[in-house]
């Protein structure tokens, strides 16, 4: 029978997440938490965990305050400053959030997250890789191609020093659906941490492009995904 290296379709990345490490009991801390959808979740299927979400935008860390959940307390803050104590933590989370630290204080960020995990404890790093239909339609507005690459030399920089090891790897892509462009729109072209400076002529160039997607149901894509998972040595 013919082989095929195509990465796996995941919906739900904590099953990723569980595949790799106990959830048990555990003192988390994700960075850059936007709307701490998989902590949420996380918490849900293992009561006894206490997550952390460090946010940096304002309106979405206001957001969160305002939907109190057992177990999760939110701060404002960022992975370059990290506002808790030397090894407070047992695992930290960057979901699609590395490429999202200002390139010069990436090296800090990663220091920053080694001093908060207690020895032996875990960075889980989930960033989305630079290809695919979904990437074509939103590199047209917002290139992430230099950040995102970046984020992979400051983990691989890291790794160069006696602070990191890195136990596994995974690639697999996730589904992403949209109703329609305006659902689009709002979701990815307006965010509430970045100003893409959208235009009227840039709206239309990205609404053509993103028709010939778009049917009835709406339009379905998949984004590959790149995870690394970090051990502090």
């Amino acid at each position: 029978m013919p082989t095929t290296d195509a990465p796996p379709l995941i919906d739900d990345e904590l099953e990723v997440l569980a595949a790799l490490l106990p959830l048990s009991d555990q003192d988390i801390v994700e960075l850059g938490c936007g709307a701490a959808r998989l902590a949420r979740e996380l918490l849900v299927r293992w009561p006894g965990s206490r997550v952390t979400g460090l946010e940096v935008d304002e309106r979405q860390h206001a957001k969160n305050m305002a939907a109190p959940q057992q177990g999760l307390r939110f701060v404002a803050g960022a992975a370059q400053a990290i506002p808790f104590p030397d090894a407070s933590f047992d695992l930290a989370l960057m979901l699609k959030s590395l490429h999202h630290v200002p390139l010069p204080l990436l090296s800090q960020a990663l220091r920053e997250t080694a001093r908060v995990l207690r020895p032996g404890g875990h960075l889980y790093v989930s960033e989305p890789v630079y290809a695919g239909p979904l990437n074509e339609l939103v590199r047209l507005f917002n290139d992430e191609g230099v950040v995102r690459a970046a984020a992979q030399s400051a983990l691989d920089e890291a790794l160069q020093g006696r602070t990191w090891e890195q136990v596994a790897e995974r690639r697999f892509e996730t589904p992403v659906a949209f109703k329609d462009f305006a659902d689009f729109e709002q979701r990815m072209m307006r965010p509430t941490f970045a100003d893409h400076r959208i235009d009227d002529a840039k709206l239309a160039q990205v609404g053509a492009a993103f028709a010939p997607h778009c049917g009835p149901q709406g339009a379905c894509f998949t984004r590959p995904m790149h995870v690394r998972l970090l051990r502090r040595c």
